[in-house]
C-alpha cells in the first residue's frame, strides 16, 4: 500500500470535484498484476487515458500517467478502480466493459510489469490497511462499508 488519504478522483471518470478516500496499491516488477474488482456491482463506465510512464510509486503518477478508470456502482456507492501504468509497464489491459456485472474479488484486467491501481472510495467507506502493508490479491480486505466487516472490498491487484 503506497498511499491512503484524500485525494481528486480523474476528472475523465465524472466522479465530481470533491476529494474522496483513495487507497493507492503499487505492484513493482516481482508482484502479480492481475487486478480485481474491489466491490460487486455494474461497471458504468470504462475511460481510457494517454500519458507518460513515470515511477508508479511516485504520487504525480496518478495524474500524468496512463491509466484506464473503471466506475463501479455497487450496492454501497460509487468505486472506482484506476489502473496506473508505471515507468515499466507499457500496457494497460481491461476486461471490464461498461453493463457488465462484476463480483467481488473478479478479475477484470492486469497491468504489465511495475504499475498501479489507485481505488477511490465512496463517504460510507472506511480503509482497513496502513502505508507500507503488503496486501495478497483477492484476500486482504481494503476497506469497509460503515464499519461493518460484512461488507468488505477487497484487493484488486
Amino acid at each position: 500500500i503506497s498511499s491512503v488519504g484524500p485525494a481528486l478522483p480523474p476528472r475523465e471518470l465524472g466522479l465530481g470535484s470533491t476529494e474522496l478516500t483513495r487507497i493507492s496499491i503499487f505492484m513493482n516488477v516481482f508482484a502479480c498484476h492481475v487486478n480485481r474488482a474491489p466491490v460487486r456491482g455494474q461497471v458504468t463506465k470504462v475511460e481510457h487515458r494517454p500519458g507518460s510512464f513515470l515511477n508508479a510509486e511516485l504520487d504525480k503518477a496518478s495524474t500524468d500517467n496512463e491509466r484506464n478508470g473503471v466506475v463501479i456502482d455497487s450496492p454501497h456507492g460509487t468505486v472506482a478502480a484506476v489502473q496506473v501504468a508505471g515507468l515499466v509497464a507499457r500496457r494497460i489491459v481491461c476486461w471490464a466493459e461498461a453493463g457488465a456485472a462484476l463480483g467481488i474479488g473478479e478479475r477484470f484486467g492486469l497491468i504489465r510489469f511495475g504499475s498501479r491501481v489507485d481505488v477511490f472510495l465512496p463517504p460510507a467507506a472506511t480503509p482497513r490497511v496502513a502505508v507500507g502493508q503488503t496486501a495478497i490479491g483477492g484476500e486482504t480486505v481494503i476497506a469497509e462499508f460503515g464499519g461493518n466487516p460484512a461488507t468488505p472490498l477487497v484487493r484488486i491487484s
